[in-house]
């Protein structure tokens, strides 16, 4: 079956297309990408992953189906809430 595994950096991202067996879990098919390839820095055991957007919770586990995009999510850099505070910061003063 066909899924895809996708990872994005600001000026830079990949989409991967495999080719699965059935019963491939999340996990499985992030390690089978070869997104270090593109992405030497990514850890494809500790990455946090999702399926178009929604986050998964056990990556090892969840079997993936025919069609379905695995997202790999990168550490945040500044918390939303103090991103947001600093937005409105800004704003206030210009």
């Amino acid at each position: 079956m066909r899924v895809e595994v996708a990872y994005a950096l600001p000026n830079k991202q990949k989409i991967i297309t495999l080719e699965v067996e059935e019963g491939c879990t999340v996990r499985d098919s992030v390690r089978h990408s070869n997104i270090t390839a593109f992405f030497p820095d990514v850890n494809v055991e500790t990455i946090k992953v999702g399926i178009f957007g929604k986050t998964v919770r056990n990556a090892e586990e969840q079997v993936l189906k025919e069609g379905e995009r695995v997202e790999l999510y990168r550490e945040l850099t500044v918390d939303p809430k103090q991103a947001r505070a600093n937005r409105a910061a800004k704003t206030t003063k210009g």
